[in-house]
């Protein structure tokens, strides 16, 4: 009988072992399902999203500043999500300062808009296969932000997948393609070429900063907050496109520029409808995966859609997919493949360090924190 009494006794405290033994766990697939959301989001969303901006021009479009507006300008579609996302529980993070956070959201939101429009003058002059190929030189920079700004450990994995995704990017510079979509001469070429490395770099760097503002400004670890932050942004950027928009003429261009377009007014006005809808799930996915891993993370899973979109340009904008476009979309790729490696790896490390010393307290992505 006292064995007996013992057992019981002892039966509630085995049970409280066995919640706190599977509650890693737990925390651990929650945190890939959230980022096998996010990161479709950020393929899907930048893939099609380049695509669509691409055939405004490709079918008379000529307004940069109509492409760049369709980049930010998508935000309203946020509004159900954002009042569906209301924290329930009370903050216990410390009050954010109001000042601090609107001269946050004030400066990102102009930043975007420049560099959204020194992406739009790259998707115009070039074709997207080179585009997609540039644009995957921000990883380098962010990664160097990172180093300086994040903290950012670099191992030999991680350097050699940034070196491979350089190369893919500098080969681009060796050959004008031939036989794409649009023919532009060099000069337009050129300034094509360095305006999306120019805004490859300043949004790097502008990612390292959002990823440092969730930890010193923000503060607040919820859905929520991703989505006020692409929201927030993306007004400011609007309004900042909209002036510009207005001050250089350009609106009086719109109806002619509908009337003219190839495919016909309704298809002119659904290629900005849902241009404007993919980038904002893309922005959504992207700020997600800063928040819920890094800005570097977040940048490599935008490396993986680099292969879609050349191919849906092969295909529907009749691209050319050169030998020399090949190599470097397969350096990109290699890329790729060490960076995941990298990741796999210091799961590997984790799981090690939980058979020799338990479970351990873990945060959202279920990694291990310091008790």
């Amino acid at each position: 009988m006292i064995a007996v009494g013992e057992a019981q006794e002892m039966q509630p405290g085995i049970n409280e072992i066995n919640k706190k033994s599977s509650f890693p766990i737990l925390k651990q697939y929650k945190w890939w399902i959230q980022m096998i959301i996010y990161s479709f989001f950020v393929i899907a969303g930048s893939s099609i999203g380049m695509l669509l901006g691409r055939l405004y021009f490709a079918n008379g479009g000529e307004s940069k500043w109509m492409a760049t507006l369709v980049q930010v300008a998508g935000f309203p579609v946020l509004f159900p999500f954002q009042w569906f996302t209301t924290a329930n529980k009370p903050d216990r993070t410390e009050p954010i300062t109001p000042k601090i956070l609107i001269a946050f959201y004030i400066f990102t939101g102009i930043f975007v808009a420049v560099i959204s429009m020194l992406y739009s003058i790259g998707l115009q002059y070039l074709p997207v296969t080179t585009f997609t190929l540039i644009c995957a030189s921000q990883l380098g920079f962010n990664a160097l932000f990172s180093f300086f700004f994040n903290k950012q450990k670099f191992t030999p994995y991680i350097i050699n997948s940034l070196v491979l995704l350089t190369i893919s990017s500098v080969l681009l510079v060796f050959q004008k393609d031939p036989g794409d979509s649009n023919r532009v001469s060099k000069r337009k070429y050129a300034i094509g070429f360095i305006c999306t490395l120019a805004a490859s770099a300043a949004y790097a760097m502008m990612l390292s900063l959002t990823q440092l503002a969730f930890q010193k400004i923000i503060k607040r670890e919820t859905i929520r907050a991703i989505i006020d932050m692409t929201i927030y942004e993306n007004v400011v950027a609007s309004l900042a496109t909209l002036i510009g928009l207005f001050a250089s003429g350009d609106w009086l261009n719109l109806n002619a520029e509908m009337q003219v377009f190839k495919s016909g007014k309704v298809s002119y006005v659904m290629t900005l409808v849902w241009t404007a809808i993919c980038w904002q799930v893309f922005g959504v996915g992207f700020i997600g995966l800063i928040f819920k891993v890094s800005s570097l993370f977040s940048n490599v899973i935008s490396v993986l859609g680099l292969p879609v979109a050349p191919v849906l340009a092969v295909i529907f904008l009749r691209d050319k997919l050169t030998g020399l476009k090949a190599v470097a979309m397969l350096l990109a790729m290699w890329g790729f493949v060490s960076y995941i490696y990298q990741h796999y790896l210091d799961d590997l490390k984790m799981k090690e360090k939980e058979e020799v010393s338990g479970p351990p307290l873990v945060n959202e992505r279920g990694s291990i924190v310091a008790s």
